[in-house]
């Protein structure tokens, strides 16, 4: 048997709805509820996944920030060699 509300399912039955039509509304006022709560339960559901992805921005910003910086000396590194290699083959001249 499905779920349903037995108060409501006693009062449809007390107004004289007959027991099949008693119990088909209150399990469809049963399963409304359910669907209510479960909305309810939503947004603590997607403030949970965007605290989640918020951390996981930060942990991308925080590595590219790395490998930025690790970039950057490579490439100083790399133009300050060509420098003194440019420089060492004109003086030879």
């Amino acid at each position: 048997m499905a779920i349903m509300l037995a108060k409501t399912y006693a009062a449809l039955k007390s107004a004289g709805a007959s027991e099949e039509e008693a119990q088909a509304a209150a399990e469809e006022l049963a399963d409304y509820e359910n669907r209510l709560s479960s909305i309810d339960n939503r947004p603590g559901r997607v403030e949970a996944e965007v605290t989640g992805l918020r951390a996981d921005i930060n942990s991308l910003r925080s590595d590219i920030n790395s490998r930025f910086t690790l970039l950057t000396w490579v490439v100083g590194v790399n133009a300050a060699t060509s420098i003194a290699i440019l420089g060492a083959l004109l003086h030879a001249h």
